[in-house]
């Protein structure tokens, strides 16, 4: 990685952490922050989120992996609820770099798309619709929730993403790096029993 993309990385990166932007922003931003071009080359995903780890173990060390915890029993929480629609978990929350910034984000695979909206609907959960962009860049429709965590005391964006079952065979390819990019309700049990054992 060249001298410029490791600036753009690590500023997007304490833009991430200190102000809970999406790395794609967090990257703009960071262009504008530094008077750069906006024709600059910007450096990948992969990149900004080793200097999100980084900049945690540098500055967060004793307060984030609480925050990651509470946001994690959050996940399990609106996972349960939602289990009928196979969710499975992504994100920061998933891959372990969120602060108490960090939204959630919950994939659901549903038949019938419009059956998430409806469980919502019926147990009387507020939510707002949006389109936001899916994990093969297409557009897919997101319930946005606002969820209180007990263990923060706050309000927590909770977005709970609406796929067609289909696309749960290709949700589950590894990543660049070799990770799952999401994981099952079963899977963020494990993680968290992992987390408990090395305390």
């Amino acid at each position: 990685m060249d001298t410029t993309k490791r600036e753009i990385a690590a500023t997007a990166a304490r833009l991430v952490v200190e102000e809970g932007l999406e790395y794609g922003p967090a990257k703009r931003r960071a262009v504008r922050d530094l008077g750069l071009g906006t024709r600059t080359a910007l450096p990948n995903n992969d990149e900004v989120e080793a200097e999100v780890r980084d900049y945690i173990q540098l500055f967060c060390a004793d307060t984030q992996p609480a925050e990651l915890a509470a946001l994690r029993a959050l996940a399990v929480e609106w996972m349960e609820r939602m289990a009928a629609f196979r969710p499975h978990l992504g994100g920061s929350v998933w891959h372990g770099t969120a602060t108490r910034l960090s939204d959630v984000y919950i994939q659901l695979f549903c038949d019938d798309c419009k059956s998430a909206e409806i469980a919502l609907i019926d147990h009387h959960v507020d939510y707002e619709p949006r389109m936001v962009t899916g994990f093969h860049g297409e557009q897919v429709e997101a319930l946005s929730i606002h969820a209180h965590s007990r263990a923060l005391g706050e309000e927590i964006g909770v977005h709970l993403l609406v796929y067609d079952l289909d696309d749960l065979r290709g949700a589950l390819k590894p990543d660049s790096q070799g990770r799952r990019p999401r994981g099952d309700l079963a899977a963020l049990r494990r993680l968290l029993q992992q987390e408990k054992d090395v305390e």
